[in-house]
């Protein structure tokens, strides 16, 4: 013990000795692992240029940190940031930091990061709980002091009153435009496309909306005419060949077609997160004629909706209400939620569509007690058998689960190389506009440039689709736990068990019906009186 010093003998016992033995090993440092978070508001050129810019500004600042390590660089292109709920690779990043991948963030300023002063702060207490900081470089406000909270709160709110102001501004133009005729629609419906800001019609597809007012004259229901589109194979403008009636119902009812256009059908709210409303009186509307070249005649077009009203049902007897069933229950057939209603004092549940027009869809109203009956009998077999259903299932979430690192990896490394290639785009334009580089050669390189980068978004989304599919596995965990602390059977609806096992109800026909269960687990269900 010579090479230790005595730093106290024990006042209880003075033979006793205490010594010091001195540390041999360096305290090692721990280096933060720090995310850089980058937003452009579009997907111009300069905007690209942007994107690039800051993905190698933020590579470049935590590089040169000696306490830092790049754990990612996550970025959003053309995405609004009024709200969180499209911004893949922010939604991303917030999951890395749950999982413990991040210890701080940096960002140029709060109205990149949201703005939305209730998302901002929401997510910054958040990520304060699970001891994530962030830094806006902007607004000079780290989140590591405590002191921070209430100044980011103001900027944010900064943030938010500028992207209200924006909002607003352009709903004036647009109103004034609007009042005053010039208004140019960004849409145009099937039949059209828009060249040059205005529509023009496309043959091929103005003879099927031709096709659908002639069958619908001719006494046709609109079920029957989306059956028959959909067996001759007609490709709507999505590119896809189901015809469902509410769709055939849709282009009926379109003035668009009889060369007019109603102007403000629907509007943005004032409350942020913005949401888009049907317009029922609350706002002007504004109906121009002989905008555009018509596919149908005016004739045509009154004649078939003067049909459609009396053919509609104006009895409802409808109860409102939030029930256990209230938005649970889809329509097959048309896609469109059930509603509930109440006839001789027996409750029924019944597709809206044909509530409303039984021409427009042809399914069967349910009764309430055959729904709860079907889950009680689901419940009880899973409760029994779930060893035998879900555990296989989880256990084949969990092999994706094993992706998830790897994909992480492959969506940073894509992100660096659509910002290498939006540098040399812009370097391309340089040579261009100092006349060093032919304008030829200019455009076919930019276009390959361009096709590469169109490449990568597209693997880039494919990736994501992954890493949502794998996060599937916590709901099937979720739905384990709770049929597992369950009783081991019911006799009547339990609406607490229904809330928390059932995503939502598809219903076929009044036969059966697909229970849609947390995770996506479907499972078809008898229906009995």
């Amino acid at each position: 013990m010579s090479n230790n010093q005595i730093i106290e003998t024990s006042a209880l016992n003075p033979q006793r000795e205490i010594f010091r033995i001195k540390s041999t090993t360096p305290q090692e440092s721990v280096k933060l692992r720090v995310a850089g978070y980058a937003r452009v508001s579009s997907d111009s050129y300069d905007q690209l240029n942007s994107f690039s810019a800051q993905v190698r500004y933020y590579t470049k600042l935590i590089e040169q940190n000696e306490s830092w390590e790049l754990a990612e660089i996550f970025a959003d292109e053309g995405i609004s940031g009024v709200s969180t709920e499209k911004r893949d690779d922010f939604n991303r990043m917030l999951r890395n930091c749950r999982e413990g991948k991040i210890d701080r963030i940096i960002t140029k300023s709060t109205s990149r990061f949201a703005r939305n002063t209730l998302d901002t702060i929401r997510t910054i207490r958040e990520l304060k709980d699970i001891s994530v900081t962030v830094l806006f470089e902007k607004e000079n406000i780290d989140t590591a002091n405590i002191t921070s909270e209430n100044l980011l709160t103001l900027y944010a709110m900064f943030a938010q009153q500028e992207s209200v102001s924006i909002s607003q501004n352009a709903k004036k133009a647009n109103r004034m435009r609007m009042r005053n005729g010039t208004y140019v629609s960004s849409n145009v419906p099937y039949g059209y496309r828009l060249i040059d800001n205005q529509p023009w019609i496309h043959e091929p597809e103005a003879e099927i909306v031709q096709r659908i007012f002639s069958e619908y004259l001719a006494g046709w229901g609109v079920s029957l005419i989306a059956r028959r589109l959909t067996e001759d194979q007609i490709l709507r403008k999505s590119g896809g060949s189901k015809w469902w009636p509410q769709v055939v119902l849709k282009i009926l009812k379109n003035e668009r077609y009889a060369g007019d256009m109603l102007l403000q059908k629907s509007y943005n709210d004032d409350t942020l997160p913005y949401r888009k409303c049907i317009n029922r009186g609350e706002l002007p509307q504004y109906y121009i004629k002989n905008t555009h070249e018509p596919i149908i005649s005016r004739i045509e077009f009154e004649l078939a909706n003067i049909l459609l009203k009396e053919r509609g049902d104006p009895n409802r007897n409808v109860v409102y209400g939030d029930y256990p069933l209230s938005r649970k229950i889809r329509c097959v057939e048309c896609g469109i939620a059930y509603r509930r209603k109440v006839t001789n004092g027996k409750v029924y549940w019944v597709c809206r569509t044909h509530d409303q027009d039984k021409d427009l869809c042809g399914s069967q109203r349910i009764t309430e007690d055959a729904i709860y009956g079907a889950f009680v009998r689901l419940y009880n077999k899973l409760r029994k058998n779930y060893v035998v259903i879900l555990l296989p299932m989880l256990n084949r979430l969990e092999k994706l689960q094993e992706l998830r690192t790897r994909g992480n990896a492959e969506i940073s490394a894509i992100n660096k190389h659509i910002a290498e290639l939006s540098e040399r785009n812009h370097v391309m334009n340089g040579l261009l506009s100092k006349g060093i580089l032919d304008s030829a050669l200019f455009i076919a390189q930019t276009d390959e440039l361009n096709r590469k980068i169109r490449m990568l978004k597209h693997a880039k989304a494919n990736l994501m689709e992954k890493e949502a599919a794998v996060s599937l596995t916590d709901r099937t965990e979720d739905l384990i736990e709770v049929i597992e602390n369950g009783p081991d059977s019911i006799s009547s609806m339990d609406e607490r068990l229904f809330s928390e096992l059932v995503e939502h109800i598809n219903a076929q026909d009044n036969e059966t019906v697909d229970f849609v269960l947390v995770g996506g687990l479907t499972l078809t269900e008898r229906l009995c009186e």
